[in-house]
């Protein structure tokens, strides 16, 4: 396998809907796409799922467009390789900017998927043919709303839901909603809004037995999730702490954390969220796919991935209709009564709608 021409794509999608996080509101996903050929002529794709700005972590849209095409790009283009596994061997000089790396590695996963002829859960060593998912609901206007709201996804059979809190916006609402939907499986994501001294309220949060609270306290940190996970009852997920396998070693070692979110382009592509999966495994920690507003093509990626075994709890990778007017593949991602039914055919299992892509399309380079 031969990398001989990778284009970038700069994307712009309205939401349906905003989506509010205790970083900030989102109205529209700017992102980039990854489509990379091989000598034979296959075509792979992948998605960055870095924001316009450095909100989640440090990287941005524009920072990896200058990664991809200055460092990347120039390390993979028209090297012979024999496995994706390879390509984060040769990411290895470059420091961290992992989501620019998973990128690229993700189109040369799917390339790599269609020449062996399998669906790229099959190339990952995935044996599901159906995923089960939950759904991320963002902070909202009033309690009221968020209600409406969770009634609508559990009517449709969603199998966990996902509420972002943050200081204020937090014990009452997770209350309300016990109260309301008493058998509901919920969590709670804080994206880090929290310090150690708020340890008291957030273990009033135990009485409402939610399933997770997911990275309460600071993005790099390990050791004071370790305090306050001896503190409260109500096991902690970690996500932004996660950006690779010693990083998940440590944390499990240090009693950090009790489940761990793996996303493929935080950890840096779907080697390094494989071998995450497979410590987890050996380990007992029970591991799920995150989500960070993907078009349809991350969203593949997330499905594939999900097909691993210690993919035990349900993922945030819902139907493309919760986000998108249209999406730009064919079919849609579709959750029936909480599932996903996990394609078959080769590569990334759906068919990428270029009129599509090239109507969201902003600016676009391509480099031999």
């Amino acid at each position: 396998m031969k990398i001989t021409e990778v284009t970038i794509h700069q994307l712009k999608m309205k939401l349906k809907d905003p989506f509010t996080t205790s970083f900030g509101t989102f109205e529209h996903r700017d992102f980039l796409l990854l489509e990379a050929k091989d000598e034979s002529g296959v075509t792979g794709w992948g998605e960055s799922v870095a924001f316009h700005s450095p909100w989640y972590n440090e990287e941005t849209l524009q920072t990896n467009w200058h990664m991809l095409e200055d460092f990347l790009i120039p390390l993979l283009l028209n090297k012979a390789i024999q496995h994706p596994d390879e390509v984060s061997t040769l990411f290895e000089p470059i420091r961290k900017n992992n989501m620019a790396k998973s990128t690229l590695e993700g189109a040369v996963w799917d390339i790599y998927a269609q020449l062996t002829n399998q669906s790229l859960a099959q190339a990952l060593g995935g044996t599901k043919e159906r995923i089960e998912v939950g759904i991320s609901i963002g902070i909202q206007n009033d309690i009221a709303t968020l209600v409406s709201l969770v009634d609508g996804y559990v009517k449709e059979g969603y199998k966990r839901i996902k509420v972002k809190i943050k200081p204020g916006w937090d014990v009452e609402v997770i209350r309300t909603l016990r109260e309301t939907f008493p058998t509901v499986a919920f969590m709670a994501d804080a994206n880090s809004a929290y310090r150690l001294e708020d340890v008291a309220l957030l273990k009033q949060l135990d009485a409402f037995d939610l399933t997770m609270i997911e990275q309460p306290l600071a993005s790099d940190d390990i050791i004071d999730h370790a305090t306050l996970q001896k503190e409260v009852a109500t096991p902690i997920c970690l996500d932004e702490s996660i950006h690779s396998l010693e990083d998940a070693r440590k944390a499990v070692a240090l009693g950090s954390t009790k489940i761990i979110n793996i996303k493929i382009g935080r950890v840096g592509g779907l080697t390094e969220a494989k071998k995450i999966h497979d410590y987890c495994l050996a380990h007992n920690i029970p591991v799920w796919c995150g989500g960070m507003l993907e078009s349809g093509i991350g969203r593949a990626h997330n499905v594939a991935l999900t097909t691993l075994p210690n993919f035990i709890m349900p993922g945030d990778t819902a139907s493309s209709s919760r986000y998108w007017e249209k999406d730009i593949i064919d079919p849609e991602v579709v959750v029936v009564d909480g599932y996903i039914d996990v394609p078959k055919t080769t590569g990334i299992g759906y068919t990428v709608n270029k009129a599509t892509i090239a109507a969201y399309t902003e600016k676009k380079k391509t480099y031999r």
